[in-house]
């Protein structure tokens, strides 16, 4: 059991295809405690229970159902887009099919009788690492979570730049080579489609199947097609040298794209999260070593390339962010028992 006291705190909730997390967050960004179900994709009413039930567990856990109202100051959800945050409608998310113009704000504000801020996962990361995390102390803020797909968020001056309908943003899906691979998002040559997990492990199977030798077969029990990112940068750490090829091919399409965003935004600060972007840390310093190459910005180099603070909790953190004006800063006698 979990005991607070002292000024309010957010609950953070990060919902997935398959999950639904949620956790106690201070309004300095420590997550207290946290909790994960499983999440219903194909039904509306199933997706928003299993909301309810992860948030009703940290309830429990942090002991807090009769001063609830009195320690959570919001809630804050972020969610796979498109969705619509000023109105904190779910508009039509391919992960989440049976929530289409869903208004998940309003229906868990109503649950609970306390403020809902909604945002799409990549803005609520980004917000997160600007206000706590690895953008603290930057005015403009450029962040990535590189993984299964690849989510941006921008943040200029402590607020998230969503564009003129809230669909603003989404760098994933901008194209480096129009000859390129196919992406989910039905362009050619996103960064997504070269860059994230499954593109690297496409590559390295197809460099093997091209006759290459490596380890990440053995990783993947002889099976080409059951390759993954996570398999290529273990075979990179043991010294695997294919695996070493296809990560540097990705830290060379990873530096066109930041060029283009840099000669778009320059940003203060660029932060990359996400597995696969965890997995490129060895490679940031080829990347701005780079970045002259593939941008006009002669202070390119100037721009700090960091790793995200959050990791996998990015988005508890981020739902949180979304809510940061509505809790006050953790008092000096704030005392804390975390035994989750």
């Amino acid at each position: 059991m979990m005991q607070i006291s002292g000024n309010p705190y957010i609950i953070g909730v990060d919902v997935g295809g398959t999950k639904v997390a949620a956790g106690l967050v201070s309004s300095c960004g420590e997550i207290r405690g946290q909790v994960r179900t499983p999440m219903v994709a194909s039904d509306a009413a199933a997706g928003l229970a299993a909301v309810i039930s992860a948030i009703d567990s940290v309830r429990s856990t942090a002991n807090l159902k009769s001063q609830f109202q009195d320690l959570i100051s919001g809630i804050g959800i972020c969610a796979p887009g498109p969705l619509d945050p000023r109105a904190g409608v779910v508009v039509n998310p391919p992960n989440l099919p049976g929530w289409r113009n869903f208004p998940l704000a309003a229906e868990v504000s109503k649950a609970y009788h306390l403020p809902v801020r909604l945002d799409n996962d990549g803005n609520a990361a980004a917000l997160a690492e600007a206000l706590w995390g690895a953008g603290r102390g930057y005015r403009n803020v450029f962040c990535t979570t590189v993984g299964t797909g690849i989510g941006t968020g921008i943040v200029f001056d402590g607020r998230i730049y969503h564009g003129r309908t809230g669909a603003a943003a989404e760098g994933g899906h901008t194209t480096i080579d129009y000859r390129g691979p196919r992406c989910g998002c039905g362009k050619l040559g996103c960064i997504e489609a070269l860059a994230a997990g499954p593109a690297i492990a496409r590559r390295a199977a197809e460099k093997i199947a091209a006759g290459g030798s490596s380890s990440i077969l053995e990783l993947a029990a002889g099976r080409a097609d059951h390759i993954t990112s996570e398999m290529v940068g273990r075979a990179y750490a043991a010294g695997d040298a294919l695996a070493k090829e296809v990560l540097q091919e990705t830290a060379v399409f990873l530096t066109v794209w930041l060029g283009n965003i840099v000669d778009l935004l320059e940003p203060d600060v660029i932060i990359i999260g996400g597995g696969a972007g965890s997995m490129m840390r060895p490679f940031f310093e080829e990347i701005r070593n780079r970045l002259p190459s593939w941008c006009v910005n002669s202070h390119c180099q100037d721009i700090p390339l960091v790793a995200a603070h959050y990791g996998a909790d990015a988005g508890i953190a981020g739902g949180a962010a979304l809510c940061r004006g509505l809790a006050v800063d953790v008092n000096a006698n704030l005392t804390v028992s975390n035994e989750i």
